[in-house]
């Protein structure tokens, strides 16, 4: 792979470095890996949460920088990162997210060094997020993101979808399409598992939990549900939204269980169980849970709301739209499949997480942004 980044500080910033910020979270994680991968020191930014002590290993050897917050949680706004990420000496800077105090803290670090930046907005673009709390972000957006989207000099668009998302509303803006890698491959699967489904992710409205368990419900009404079919929820969220699922399963719901967060290799396991992994978002940046069944040799249910056509396109994937009918008959197809042509997809999909998703070639697309911003600093 080569060390083009050696020996430069790379500082990944966002509002929450831990569990809390999801899928975001993990693609912190994997782009630290990756800065590593090609030489250079990565440098992790956020504020502090209650997860923050406990999910710090899984930076590894990066340094890992915490600031108390101030102001309403959700902003995470930590201004003492300021002086933080001065200190570091970061010779390129590089934003997850936005809507949050990172953003504010990016463009300052810009003015003070008089250096510009990569913001990856990791699907916050997307037209369903950006319909919900449209006063607050509008107001968000004059008084703080304006001056962030001016002080950066590359957007990163994790698909097509956001790329075009991007331009709707900075037209300016110069972006590089660049998918999240997917994990190292597991061992290639050598016969068809029971009939479990699974979903893995942030307990939330956009995620859509309510349709796929709507879905699950209508195959046990019709009878279509085999004896030893199961589905497992798996993940975490906000407390609200955690009791409403678990008064959800306390007043029924077949063959199912809500298991809560998984992580590590009971992960692993889940995923290597599953006949499918199901995603029926409204909305989503570049979904890693599917990214990592795809590694697992697990093939996926997903919607048009995941932007990863390409899993339909390679035999991986079976297409859904956000309804329950829809899913279900996803869900029917998967399940009912035979080892042979469920193993087709399984191959289908590890060959997309080795390839097209695959960390050496995604490296090497970074390797590019990062120099050619670096380059572009240092001639002026």
């Amino acid at each position: 792979m080569g060390q083009p980044l050696a020996g430069k500080r790379i500082g990944l910033v966002a509002g929450w470095a831990s569990r809390r910020n999801g899928g975001v979270f993990e693609a912190m994680v994997g782009q630290a890996a990756l800065i590593r991968d090609l030489g250079g020191e990565p440098s992790i930014f956020a504020a502090r949460d209650e997860h923050s002590d406990a999910d710090r290993a899984r930076f590894g050897e990066a340094q890992v920088f915490y600031a108390d917050p101030v102001g309403p949680a959700a902003l995470a706004y930590a201004p003492a990162l300021s002086d933080a990420m001065a200190m570091a000496k970061l010779d390129c800077l590089h934003l997850h997210g936005i809507w949050q105090g990172s953003s504010l803290v990016a463009a300052q670090w810009a003015r003070a060094n008089e250096r510009r930046y990569v913001i990856s907005p990791h699907g916050m673009l997307d037209p369903w997020i950006t319909g919900r709390s449209r006063t607050r972000k509008a107001l968000f957006r004059w008084t703080v993101e304006r001056a962030n989207w001016r002080s950066a000099r590359i957007f990163h668009a994790l698909t097509r979808d956001e790329e075009n998302d991007i331009r709707r509303w900075i037209p300016e803006a110069q972006v590089s399409v660049v998918p999240n890698p997917a994990p190292a491959t597991c061992k290639s699967r050598t016969s068809l598992p029971p009939p479990h489904a699974i979903y893995l992710g942030r307990i939330h409205e956009k995620k859509n939990v309510d349709g796929l368990l709507d879905a699950w419900n209508l195959l046990a009404e019709r009878g279509e549900l085999a004896a030893d079919a199961r589905l497992t929820i798996a993940g975490w969220g906000e407390p609200d939204a955690i009791d409403r699922l678990e008064r959800r399963f306390a007043s029924g719901v077949p063959q199912a269980d809500f298991v809560g967060p998984v992580h590590g290799e009971a992960k692993t396991s889940l995923l290597r169980d599953a006949r499918t992994l199901v995603l029926p978002s409204f909305s989503e940046g570049l979904p890693m849970a599917i990214l990592e069944a795809w590694a697992a040799g697990t093939p996926t249910i997903q919607s048009e709301g995941c932007h990863l056509p390409e899993g339909m396109d390679a035999g991986a994937a079976i297409a859904s739209s956000t309804e329950p009918d829809s899913i279900a008959s996803a869900l029917r197809q998967v399940l009912s499949l035979d080892e042979r042509g469920w193993l087709a997809m399984s191959r289908a999909a590890q060959g997309l997480a080795a390839g097209a998703f695959g960390r050496e070639t995604i490296a090497s697309r970074w390797a590019k942004v990062y120099s050619g911003l670096m380059d572009d600093q240092a001639h002026g």
